[in-house]
């Protein structure tokens, strides 16, 4: 269907700007223009409304909405080993699928319409019923597929077949342990299994041991990688990332509230690292975009480096997530002939009257109830209630 979005303030991202009185058309799912006085069948009236590119969450575990806020007290070690371990252990192909589809759902509501779902999928059969799940959803989104933290490395053949699963709105990414967490004869089948079926790397790193250097020094650092935290690394490591034209996602929510390390993304800006950001996980963290945006800004003070702005962090929100993601050409900014995954933010509710800066209001004030609509590729997306679906496959996961 074609429509335009009719007299919004319109925020886009590829440079940050906002223009009130500003139309949005849409032609066979992309953006066509804006502008004024555009034309479409279908005029969607927005006055009072506030138009921009859908989210991008470059890093989330969407299955855990199942065991939802079970860690909001607990370390990154504590998560690992009281909840993951023995979730992980149990968690089957149906009860997964039912998490990812929730997780997804969660996202779009919020207007989250591209995310990264790192799934952990232990085998082939619970990779493809969440693939299944992301497509049920509707939202877009990069499947990671790799070997879970706790468990046997994945089958070279069943990655194989996983690579396979990918079309329409879901991309596969192999998603290792990484050379942070597993040795390097591990580390060099992974890189070189991904590079034989073209797939994007996303992968875990911490602050310690180099691993950016033991991939660079093994020919294996190379653009299509998206690094997740890396809390610590040192400046030549992030150094190694720019120059390759590598991507780091930040989860400064969840790095707060699991003592990651010192905030990252006054860092990674000052490399010119594309970063995202990710919710990661919301068994201790909210599962918006809003929160998380508000999070890195204020992330931005507790550590030194490049001074960084609201529209800063809602590019690190669209634009330069997508560039993480490999997405860039896609989604992420209003360009003409990008696909239409738009988000219609109703500015006359309370917590955003008064704004006398739009893009300001939208990082520091906005939240998941000013949602009105959230399309992907130009179609509305409809609300589905699959609240006794959770209650059934989170019971007794974490008993």
């Amino acid at each position: 269907m074609d429509f335009v979005l009719r007299n919004a303030v319109v925020i886009d991202t590829d440079p940050v700007v906002a223009k009130p009185g500003t139309d949005v058309l849409v032609h066979n799912g992309r953006i066509a223009a804006t502008g004024e006085k555009l034309e479409a069948e279908t005029v969607i009236d927005c006055t009072d409304r506030i138009v921009l590119p859908g989210f991008v969450d470059t890093h989330r575990h969407l299955w855990q909405v199942l065991v939802r806020s079970f860690c909001a007290d607990m370390s990154l070690g504590e998560y690992l080993e009281k909840m993951l371990r023995p979730v992980q252990a149990v968690l089957t192909p149906e009860q997964l699928a039912v998490g990812t589809l929730a997780g997804a759902l969660e996202c779009l509501a919020s207007g989250v319409t591209t995310v990264q779902d790192f799934s952990f999928a232990p085998t082939f059969a619970h990779a493809e019923a969440a693939v299944q799940a992301l497509r049920e959803s509707g939202v877009r989104a990069v499947f990671g597929y790799g070997q879970p933290v706790f468990g046997p490395a994945c089958d070279p053949g069943d990655v194989e077949r996983g690579a396979e699963l990918g079309g329409g709105l879901v991309d596969i990414a192999l998603a290792p342990l990484g050379p942070s967490f597993s040795d390097v004869t591990a580390v060099e089948h992974d890189w070189r299994l991904a590079e034989s079926l073209g797939l994007r790397v996303v992968t875990h790193v911490a602050g310690h041991g180099n691993p950016i250097s033991l991939l660079h020094d093994r020919g294996l650092l190379h653009e299509n990688t998206t690094f997740v935290h890396g809390n610590g690394l040192p400046d030549d490591e992030l150094k190694l990332i720019a120059d390759a034209g590598a991507s780091v996602s930040i989860a400064p929510a969840v790095e707060a509230s699991m003592g990651h390390g010192t905030p990252m993304v006054r860092r990674t800006r000052a490399f010119g690292v594309p970063t995202g950001l990710g919710v990661d996980s919301v068994t201790g963290v909210a599962g918006d975009m809003f929160s998380l945006m508000r999070a890195t800004l204020l992330s931005a003070h507790l550590s030194e480096g490049v001074h960084v702005t609201p529209a800063d962090v809602l590019r690190m929100a669209t634009v330069e997530g997508a560039a993480a993601l490999g997405l860039a050409d896609r989604v992420g900014s209003l360009t003409p002939g990008k696909h239409a995954d738009l988000v219609v933010l109703r500015a006359s509710d309370l917590n955003l009257l008064g704004a006398r800066d739009p893009i300001a209001a939208v990082v520091t004030a906005a939240h998941p109830g000013n949602v009105e609509r959230v399309f992907v590729g130009g179609v509305e997306v409809a609300h589905q209630d699959v609240s006794s679906a959770v209650r059934d496959a989170a019971e007794g996961l974490t008993r």
